[in-house]
């Protein structure tokens, strides 16, 4: 039987989810070819702007690569722009990427041909530096701009719009968003929810300018746009300017074939045109007088054409009721139905300033027409559900604004809110999955994680913001058996639902730059978080993001910000630091005299070959750091998560026994290592010969000298309960030495939780796991190394600040610490 003729124009996320429900249900009616003129293939368009933030490439939001078309035998035609349809003869013509023409015959045709940014139509918009906001090579080019130029200015306060500008700050350009309404994201937000979001990204560095209306664009003595012009006649800088004021669906090439359309490809129930053999679906299409712009309104229509282009005969399109979930540049908002509210509807309100959090749902004849939600979003679904279902919400009324989790039984059964959702409920916004679809995966698929979840589904690959409630149906679908991530995966504190694992990852995947940001992005629970919560923060964004997170001081424990150890009685110990355990006379003098000075009562050598001073007065510190600062010596980090030191034995140097010169690479060690901070405290020891004098097998990272090398053992500590370091590997000199534990050491800041020794981290991902990524992979290995010295590159002690105040008096950040 001789295969029909599918062609699809376009190469978006609503034709390739088209193709890919059709290959579910008919994997074998169609030869399919498909025109993309893009030269990419499928890929997320909602993930550009974390590309254009830098936190992803491209790479990573290709939704179906090349072989994926190969796989399912599909022709792919990229860079190709489509010319002409030919109803007649039922046939595509296109140029190809090298100009060549290419005609196709059809027994069907899917128009999947998107929409197009609107460009202002003012003068100037035609020059260059003026572009859209659409598609990578838009992408690219904000990139290539904001590498070379200062000031840019974005039109339209959309969600588009201030993604843009988010992207382009943190890109380092001086960005101002222009707007023509009265606040930001009106069609997303009331007034209320809008003033907060604009306020919350003015404190980001975001510039607004609001009921503004855009004269001309002024070009430069270059060619280029250097500025823009208002109607009121003030003017901004621009050496770029990003249009995101808003699309149209693209019915060029439709119109031009005679297809009906009227601000867009009319379309019926079917998804089919005027002419029954052409389908249109995505933004290119009006159904029922509406060109929806969301995905999941475009992925039901692609289910819909699918069935339809498989010829069953059955299913029907009938509009959507569509709700927005967004994070905008980490900020929740949600959005669905009659949110401003209109005659005859009554307001529940809830705005809480302070903690950041706008609830407002406007209510009709006991049933809940409209939501938005600024800051606490969780209970978003539920809300639309509501909505959707035209439920009476009677009942329920005095409970309704503070969510589904205060409701116990009433009006919902049972306290997950993912057990009460239908199976057409959506659960992740953007890929369109429902909640039925999830189920049927987890069921037929025989899926136990979450990670075959998103294998299977692509529920919660992407923003992330949906996976508690993917996890919340696995567990609800499989009971007992589900799996989480990992033995550990419990909530990090009562702050939070959130465990050490998602929390790292959402940092790490959303560059969250401060604890205020990540606790915002994340939904913390309480507005401060807590003692447990804020150094564990802390410490995930450093480590993530080195040299650009905001180190926040008082979310380190008191020894940490002190550099001082606080003791039993009130008063502090200091430990100065002695490379190595190497020390000079000078040093020894330097210690004597202040122990003298400052009056010290115990003067003691540690466990790690220092010396301890216990019994400073906490006035003194400052003067005493400064004393030990002008000699040359520094604290370190010898009381927090973080290095503490290296132990060395005497070696080859001295030794009779010794093999190889252990004094020499502890110190190199500990110097290259100054500055680290880490999930736990750090400790390491080099042993010259096997008789292991320095005590290394107790140590998280442990070096014993032999005649060819060395021997490096992880994974030991000597605490309440002594663990023993286990064998990693054999290493032919120091510089090897450096590279493999430095590789280990950042693996273990990568992936190690807060408070997590590295015996336990061990314990946790296995030591195979750990060889696998640092001595079975050379390129990985060198890569984790030079992340390490990246991490450490420029590091100043804060000890240095007080040698700069010459006046001798107290420096003014470190005694604001010390008053802590």
């Amino acid at each position: 039987m001789r295969k029909l003729k599918l062609v699809m124009v376009g190469n978006g996320m609503a034709g390739v989810r088209t193709l890919e429900e059709l290959r579910k249900i008919a994997p074998e009616m169609y030869d399919i070819t498909v025109f993309g003129a893009e030269p990419h293939p499928n890929y997320n368009r909602i993930l550009l702007s974390p590309v254009l933030a830098g936190e992803m490439t491209i790479q990573d939001i290709i939704l179906n690569d090349l072989q994926w078309y190969a796989d399912n035998g599909i022709t792919l035609h990229l860079g190709s722009t489509v010319t002409g349809i030919d109803r007649n003869t039922r046939s595509v013509t296109a140029t190809g990427k090298g100009g060549e023409t290419i005609s196709v015959g059809y027994d069907r045709l899917l128009i999947a041909t998107g929409s197009t940014p609107f460009i202002l139509p003012v003068p100037g918009n035609d020059l260059p530096g003026v572009i859209s906001y659409r598609d990578i090579q838009d992408t690219d080019e904000m990139i290539d701009a904001a590498a070379k130029y200062r000031h840019a200015v974005v039109i339209g306060a959309g969600l588009l719009g201030l993604e843009a500008a988010n992207g382009l700050a943190l890109r380092g350009m001086d960005v101002t968003v222009v707007h023509i309404s009265d606040w930001i994201m009106e069609r997303q937000l009331d007034r209320n929810a809008g003033k907060m979001l604009q306020a919350a990204l003015e404190k980001k560095g975001m510039k607004f300018k609001l009921s503004a209306h855009t004269a001309e664009l002024v070009k430069g003595e270059s060619g280029r746009v250097c500025a823009v012009r208002f109607k009121d006649g003030s003017t901004l800088p621009a050496d770029l300017v990003c249009m995101a004021a808003g699309i149209r669906p693209n019915v060029a090439l439709a119109e031009q074939a005679g297809i009906h359309c009227n601000r867009g490809i009319v379309v019926n129930d079917t998804l089919q045109t005027y002419d029954p053999r052409i389908y249109a679906v995505g933004e290119c299409a009006n159904h029922r007088g509406t060109a929806y712009g969301l995905v999941a309104p475009l992925f039901e229509q692609a289910k819909v054409c699918a069935n339809h282009l498989a010829m069953y005969g059955i299913g029907r399109y009938q509009g959507s009721v569509t709700s927005t979930k967004l994070k905008v540049t980490g900020i929740d908002v949600f959005s669905a139905g009659d949110f401003s509210g209109s005659d005859g509807t009554e307001d529940i309100v809830l705005h809480d300033p302070g903690a950041g959090i706008y609830k407002r749902l406007v209510l009709k004849n006991d049933k809940l027409v409209g939501a938005v939600l600024y800051g606490d979003t969780k209970d978003g679904a539920w809300y639309f559900q509501l909505l959707k279902d035209g439920q009476d919400i009677h009942d329920i009324r005095d409970n309704l604004v503070f969510g589904n989790s205060h409701l116990g039984d009433v009006g919902h059964k049972g306290n997950s809110l993912a057990a009460g959702m239908p199976d057409s409920a959506e659960v992740c916004g953007c890929n369109g999955v429902c909640k039925g679809t999830i189920v049927k995966a987890i069921k037929e698929q025989g899926l136990f994680t979450l990670e075959d979840v998103r294998k299977h589904t692509k529920a919660s690959s992407s923003c992330g913001s949906c996976t508690g409630l993917v996890e919340q149906i696995l567990a609800s679908t499989i009971g007992g058996a589900y799996q989480p991530a990992d033995s550990t995966n419990k909530p990090v504190c009562g702050c939070t639902d959130h465990s050490h694992g998602e929390v790292r990852r959402a940092i790490r995947e959303h560059k969250l730059l401060s604890v205020a940001e990540a606790q915002q992005f994340l939904d913390w629970k309480t507005p401060n978080g807590c003692a447990s919560c804020r150094p564990a923060l802390n410490y995930y964004c450093i480590s993530s993001w080195p040299h650009e997170a905001m180190d926040d001081p008082q979310s380190r424990f008191i020894n940490e910000r002190a550099h001082a150890n606080i003791q039993k009685d009130g008063s502090y110990s200091v430990v100065p630091r002695m490379w190595g355990g190497l020390t000079t006379p000078a040093e020894l003098r330097a210690i004597a005299d202040a122990a003298e000075k400052y009056k010290v009562p115990t003067v003691k050598v540690t466990g790690g070959q220092r010396i301890d001073l216990l019994g400073v007065k906490k006035e003194d510190l400052p003067a005493m750091w400064a004393d030990f600062a002008k000699a040359g010596m520094v604290s370190g980090h010898a009381y927090g998560k973080s290095l503490r030191t290296v132990k060395t034995c005497v070696g080859s140097e001295h030794c009779r026994f010794g093999t190889q010169r252990s004094m020499d690479l502890g110190v190199k060690l500990e110097k290259m290592l100054f500055g680290m901070w880490s999930p736990h405290k750090f400790k390491l020891a080099v042993s010259g010969c096997p008789r292991n004098c320095a005590e290394s097998g107790i140590k998280d990272i442990g070096v014993i000298g032999v005649d060819s090398g060395y021997e490096l053992y992880v994974g030991g500590n000597g605490g309440i309960k002594t663990e023993v370091a286990q064998f990693f590997c054999k290493v032919a000199d120091d510089d090897e030495v450096l590279e493999y534990g430095g590789a280990f050491i950042q693996l273990y800041r990568e992936e190690g939780f807060y408070l997590e020794r590295t015996c336990h981290y061990l314990e946790r991902v296995g030591l195979e796991h750990v060889k696998k990524a640092v001595l079975e992979d050379a390129e990985q290995r060198k890569a984790l190394y030079e992340r390490l010295l990246f991490a450490l590159q420029n590091y100043k002690d804060p000890w240095a600040e007080i040698v700069e105040d010459q006046a001798g008096g107290i420096h003014k950040r470190q005694f604001e610490i010390i008053k802590v």
